[in-house]
Order: C-alpha cells, then sequence, then structure tokens
C-alpha cells in the first residue's frame, strides 16, 4: 500500500520485491541516513569526535521554533557532535542537521556538497541532495532503490554507529532547561520483528515513508517504500513485507571470503594438492522452494602445473540455481 517499494536482503543484495523502484521520490527525513553517513565517515578518519563540541547558530536555532521535528536545541548552546547525532537519528531533529552541517562544513550548502559527493562514491545514480534534513526542497530527491543503496551502505560500513538507529528514547540536558526525552519516530522498533533501524520521513507532497531494517538470525532485510497514505499504513504494511521476505526466501552462505574452499592437484609441486579461496563472501538468496537446487561446482584443467603463486586464478566456480548457471567466480 506505498506507490514506491523495494524489498532487499543484506548479505547478497538481492532484490526480493520492487514496484516503481526508479520512480523520483522526496525522500523526507530519510535523508537523514546520508547526513549520518557523512558524519560517521569523518569520525572514522578523525577529522570530528563524538565530544567535539558544536555552537549553535541563530539559523539552526530557528528550526527549532518553527514546527518542524526538532531536538530544541538552544541559541548558543554548545552541542557534542553525538548528541546531535542522536537528535537527527532518534528525535529526527532539523534543527540537530544543521547545527552539524554548520559545525562541520561552515555552511549547510556546503555539506550538502558532501552529501552528493557521498551519493556518487556510492553509486547513487538517481538522487541529489540539497540540504541535511529533507524538508522541503525540489532539489532534494531520490528513488527508493537509491535509499535502499544508502542504507545497505550505513549498516556495512559502519556497525560500531548503526546501533543509535535502534535507541528508542533520546535524552539530552540542555544548558538552561530541564532535560528532554523523545521517542525514535520508528514504528517498527516497537513490534517483535527484530527491527533495528532505519528512519521515517513525511512530507506533505510524499505522504509517509519509511526506509527499515530487520535482523533474523544471520540474515537482515532492508525495506524502503515511500507514498504511504497513512502513519498506520505505513507501520502494518513495511511489517508484512518484510515477514513476506523472511517467510518466502532464505540466504545461503556458499563461499567465506579467503578461507580455504577445495583443494585441487598439483602437478610436479612441492605437495600434491593445493588449497583454494574465494576472495569475497558468496550469499545466494533464493525462494524456499529452491532451496535444495543449489549446486556449487568448481571446474578448472588439472592437475595444475607448479610453481604455483597465491592470488593465481585456477578454475571457475559455477553456481547453479534449479539447474541453471546463476553466477561464475573465480577460484
Amino acid at each position: 500500500d506505498a506507490r514506491y517499494v523495494i524489498l532487499q536482503d543484506h548479505l547478497s543484495g538481492e532484490i526480493l520485491y520492487e514496484k516503481d523502484a526508479d520512480g523520483k521520490i522526496y525522500p523526507a527525513s530519510m535523508t537523514k541516513i546520508m547526513t549520518a553517513i557523512v558524519v560517521f565517515d569523518l569520525l572514522k578518519k578523525g577529522e570530528t569526535s563524538l565530544d567535539e563540541e558544536i555552537v549553535i547558530s541563530e539559523e539552526a536555532w530557528r528550526l527549532s521554533q518553527s514546527g518542524y521535528s526538532s531536538m530544541f536545541i538552544m541559541l548558543n548552546d554548545n552541542i557534542s557532535v553525538e548528541n546531535l547525532l542522536r537528535g537527527i537519528i532518534v528525535a529526527s531533529g532539523n534543527d540537530a542537521c544543521m547545527a552539524l552541517a554548520e559545525g562541520i562544513s561552515g555552511t549547510e550548502a556546503d555539506f550538502a556538497n558532501l552529501m552528493n559527493e557521498k551519493a556518487e562514491e556510492i553509486g547513487m545514480e538517481n538522487s541529489s541532495f540539497a540540504n541535511s534534513s529533507g524538508i522541503n526542497d525540489v532539489n532534494n530527491y531520490s528513488t527508493v532503490r537509491d535509499v535502499a543503496l544508502m542504507s545497505r551502505y550505513l549498516i556495512k560500513n559502519f556497525p560500531e554507529y548503526y546501533h543509535y538507529f535502534k535507541e528508542k528514547t533520546f535524552t539530552w540536558n540542555r544548558t538552561g532547561g530541564d532535560p528532554i526525552t523523545q521517542g525514535n519516530r520508528n514504528p517498527l522498533l516497537y513490534k517483535k520483528l527484530g527491527a533495528d533501524g532505519i528512519k521515517t520521513g513525511f512530507l506533505t507532497v510524499e505522504k509517509y515513508s519509511l526506509a527499515a531494517s530487520i535482523k533474523a538470525g544471520e540474515r537482515r532485510l532492508i525495506a524502503v517504500a515511500s507514498g504511504f497514505p497513512t502513519k498506520n499504513s505505513r507501520s502494518r504494511e513495511s511489517a508484512k513485507i518484510l515477514n513476506w521476505g523472511l517467510r518466502m526466501f532464505d540466504t545461503i552462505q556458499v563461499a567465506k571470503k579467503n578461507e580455504p574452499f577445495v583443494d585441487l592437484n598439483v602437478w610436479l609441486g612441492k605437495k600434491p594438492r593445493v588449497q583454494t579461496y574465494i576472495d569475497r563472501n558468496i550469499y545466494l538468496t533464493v525462494p524456499n522452494r529452491k532451496k535444495n537446487t543449489i549446486k556449487a561446482i568448481v571446474e578448472y584443467e588439472g592437475p595444475i602445473d607448479a610453481p604455483i603463486q597465491k592470488g593465481d586464478i585456477l578454475g571457475k566456480l559455477n553456481i547453479y540455481l534449479d539447474g541453471e548457471l546463476d553466477r561464475q567466480l573465480d577460484v
């Protein structure tokens, strides 16, 4: 019950369902996923720190007064990068976005340039970021496919910071006022689904949107949808498609990166066999009914003449699904 939908398996990258996934959307507060990614990147590079304090400008403060989602920052206050991040991720504060953008880049426009550079690096081909919060701007647009790509990148590359997205409440002690506690707006965090993120959104033109992720055992699914007519439909339908993905599909690990895979025969070597490996993790997501049809076969011309160097390609791993070649990888 949404205009634009995509469902993806996190480990394999397989798209399990899509509906107009490349249609143009206004991502609203899902934009804040990219805001967080840019800051996480700078944290990893040592260009800022969680305890660095940002001075709140009048422009950022005004966003806390204007009826938008807010963490209720105060003019000229000093707030840590970590509290501003939590204000963005948990409370969806537009004021926190502006404060962090200005604190890191000087202006929000310069911070938006960092966002667009990162989007290009990730491969978001149909997205443009005009601000850090996602509030009304025709030049702030994306697709649910690009938002899923961004969400997968976030989870894969920043496991040390991703835990902020599952926090149900955020309390901070603002200067000159009582402590403020706000709840996370992601409705799936309050259901017993295994949800641990990611971000809701709302704009009058777009209606309700949600980038969501759930983890069940080792499996993780990401669903992004936009154009839900109501808050209730956003919660209900997102839970439904995520549960459908878990129920109807399974993800199998065919090979582990750089772990011994199969021994092949060697001719005139110091040893009669050589250990081989695959240079990446290989996952296959398949309908449950086809799980038993997966076959992995190594093809090589042997015995292989010595000498053999580490990194030499010795053969091919052919992965078959239901009798058809699904993919081929170097061994």
